[in-house]
């Protein structure tokens, strides 16, 4: 990164990748007010799933929150960034056809865009990690459908506003890991 965590990110940073490194899939809730760096920290993540091998898929609400942080985490690892598409409804025809192809074959290793993550047509190779900006703006069925892509997923949610459901969902998650030990 072209700076320093704070230390709270650096911590969150740790904890996920400890994660990250369990035998059962995380399901993490991180929240922070806007510019806190959940994109930084989500940035570092993402780089250790990659370097790992798996393919990373990042979901946002909207395509300029999309846009946004595929430009960011480009940014923020340079020369470091996986090999990268973006992916929403607006992108057709044969860029399209050349992004799906790249993600089924594990070539592209960072896909980040909308709702179109979630369509029947989009295959990965080995989808290890899904983030979540902004989860509470998807459903249930979206975010699962996601998660559904690969084996085993580590799901990342992302939100600078925590709503019950969403601490629910760390809450529930947790209690159901309870449940497999």
């Amino acid at each position: 990164l072209p700076f320093t965590l704070t230390d709270d990110q650096q911590r969150a940073v740790d904890e996920i990748a400890a994660d990250l490194a369990a035998e059962r899939p995380m399901m993490r809730l991180m929240q922070g007010e806007v510019g806190a760096g959940k994109t930084a920290v989500a940035a570092v993540v993402l780089a250790l799933a990659v370097e790992a091998g798996a393919q990373v898929a990042l979901m946002a609400p909207t395509e300029l929150l999309a846009e946004q942080h595929i430009y960011a985490i480009r940014g923020l690892l340079g020369e470091m960034a996986p090999k990268s598409a973006f992916l929403t409804g607006s992108v057709g025809g044969s860029r399209r056809k050349a992004i799906l192809a790249g993600i089924e074959d594990g070539v592209i290793r960072l896909v980040v865009g909308t709702h179109a993550l979630i369509e029947e047509r989009v295959r990965f190779k080995r989808l290890g990690l899904a983030i979540i900006d902004e989860q509470h703006r998807f459903g249930v069925a979206q975010r699962a459908k996601l998660g559904g892509k690969g084996h085993a997923v580590n799901v990342l949610v992302m939100t600078a506003t925590p709503i019950p459901r969403s601490l629910g969902l760390v809450v529930r998650s947790e209690e159901h890991t309870s449940e497999l030990q």
